[in-house]
This record gives C-alpha cells, structure tokens and sequence, in this order.
C-alpha cells in the first residue's frame, strides 16, 4: 500500500477481500496466475506480502458513493469488478509491451507464459461482469452496461496505441483521444459505478463520470512522465521504459510537434531501426524535455484536476466525502513532482 491509500483501511480491506473471493472461483492453475499477479502469493503459490498496487480506481468508486450517499458498502461490488477490469487490462498490457516486470517482480507472462497469461486475463474480465451481475437490480444492468462500453473504449485504446509505435508521426490530439480511451474511460467508469451504486441521480452519475474521466486523463500524464522519468524503485519498472519502447506517449507527443530545434533530433532517434542504448535513452529523455514535453504534460495534469474538482460543485453531494475524493484525485496526480 503507498501514502496515497494507508488511510483507506477499512475500504481496502472490502476490496481485497472480494477480489480474493471472485479469484477464489477460477480453476486452480488460472486461480494460482491470479494471485500471484495481485500479489498474494509467490511464483510457488506461497502467500506473501508483495504490492497489489494503490487500488486507485476501486477506492475511487467508493468515494464516489459517498458523495451521493454518505456510505461506501453499497459500491463495493462495482469497486470489485473495476479493479477486476484493470487488472485484466494490466495482464494483457504487459504481454503487448513486452514488459517484464511490474510491481517490482517479473510480470505473469514472464513467469507462468504468454499462453496461461492471456487466459487468466479473459478470466478476471468475465469475474468483472459475474460480480456485478451478483449485485441484481436495474443497478446491475445500468452498471454492466457501463462496464461494457468502458471495455470497447479500453481496446480501442489500446488498439490505437500500438498502432501508434509504428507510425512517424502522431498528433497530440490523436494521442490525447487514445488516452482519453485507453485510460480516462476507466477511471470514468470507476467514479460513475460508484455514484450509481451510491444511488445517486443520473445527474450526480454523470458528473461524477466526468470527474473520473478528467483526472484519468490527468493521471495518463503523469503515468507517460514517469514512464520516461520515473524511480524504478517506485515504479517497478525500468528506467526510460516508454522510450525504450518507442512510445508516443504525451510528453514525446507534444515534443515532437513542438516545433523546437531539437525535435527532429528526438525524431531521429524515434526512428532509429537499432534499439536505443543508455545514452540514447538519456538524450531521448532530454531532448522530450528541452521541446516542452515534461512542462506540457504537468501543467495538463494540473489543469485537468482542478476541472474535475470543479465540476462537482453545486451538485448537491456531501461535501467531507467530495474533499476526500478530490485530496486523493489531487495527491495521486502530484505523485510525479
């Protein structure tokens, strides 16, 4: 758990304990790659005590039913199956970007194979709908309705990410409408399965799927900055790993098009048919940051924030639980700076 989530005991322990239960339901070889990607246990199957990660996007949805209602149990199946959504996502994500580790340990593919890995993904993706489905009612059906078009915008996404690699030349829009799929819809989707199962108005819904919306778009900054700038030692991956990857993350977006004398350099090395070695890497970092990369996707991050913030005012939600919502919106988005 980071200094983001320590004071979310009680939720985080209502998470955990219904994803452990959704996993629980899996065969024993796809339940065994399930927990040791959530950092249950080792690669044998031994429990351990490894990071699960910030749990961002389900204490968000509980957040969310706060707002509209004071209390966050109602929301916790919705929170489940999010973080069931992002989970299979991550899975599937690593094996496309050939990403070993995660969490500060070897990502599932590397360890059980690229085979068992993609199963076990479609796995926590079908757990995503069983436990929503559980929860019955027309919040049920509103909400699987949901979390269905956020997996449609998830691999348009996606799609459009890798298509990204191999192309020249990308905008800033097309990069920002990739996240906006990729990543944005999630934490949309989080925050309006939150309000709906809170039973909150259709208005307070919507409002609330913008604020998720928003600071998803807010976090892909700052995700792509620590993808090129970001402590491996926090971050559990390796340095420079966007650019190693050749990534058309934001800030390589907006340098590129930037128009800066050192942009076709960057261009250069984007387009280099040999892999980039460590001073290439280093100098791929600089030269995204003299073009205004960094500056430009922090000060988007800021920007974004306090847009979410302010579109819930006025909405007739209880304010303790909106300052919540907004201090850890605020505090996960300032993680980079």
């Amino acid at each position: 758990m980071t200094v983001l989530t320590d004071q979310y005991t009680a939720e985080r322990a209502a998470i955990d304990a219904g994803l452990r239960a959704a996993a629980s339901r899996l065969p024993a070889p796809a339940a065994r790659i399930a927990a040791y990607h959530f950092g249950w246990t080792d690669e044998a199957g031994n429990p351990v005590e490894a990071n699960s990660g910030k749990a961002l996007r389900p204490l968000l949805t509980l957040l969310a039913a706060k707002t509209v209602s004071g209390q966050w149990h109602t929301a916790v199946p919705a929170a489940v199956a999010v973080e069931m959504v992002h989970n299979f996502s991550l899975i599937h994500d690593d094996i496309i970007d050939r990403d070993g580790l995660r969490r500060h340990r070897p990502t599932a593919w590397k360890v059980f194979g690229v085979n068992d890995a993609i199963l076990v993904g479609d796995a926590l993706h079908a757990l995503a709908f069983e436990v929503i489905a559980e929860a019955g009612g027309d919040r049920a059906r509103a909400g699987a309705g949901l979390l269905a078009q956020t997996v449609r915008a998830l691999i348009e996404g996606q799609l459009a990410d890798t298509r990204f690699e191999g192309r020249e030349h990308v905008d800033l829009a097309e990069c920002v409408a990739m996240s906006e799929a990729k990543t944005a819809s999630l934490m949309g989707c989080a925050t309006a399965l939150g309000a709906l199962f809170g039973g909150g108005t259709p208005e307070q819904v919507e409002a609330l799927r913008d604020f998720g919306s928003r600071l998803g778009l807010a976090f892909q900054h700052v995700d792509d900055l620590l993808g090129i700038w970001g402590d491996p030692a926090v971050t559990g991956k390796a340095v420079y790993s966007d650019l190693r990857n050749r990534k058309k993350s934001l800030p390589v977006t907006a340098a590129l098009g930037s128009g800066h004398a050192d942009a076709p350099e960057l261009a250069a090395l984007y387009r280099a048919a040999a892999p980039l070695d460590e001073d290439g890497l280093r100098r791929a970092a600089e030269l995204v940051e003299s073009c205004g990369g960094r500056i430009a996707s922090q000060r988007a991050a800021e920007s974004l924030t306090a847009a979410a913030a302010d579109g819930l005012a006025d909405r007739r939600l209880h304010g303790g639980a909106v300052e919540e919502l907004t201090s850890l919106a605020a505090s996960t988005v300032g993680r980079v700076w």
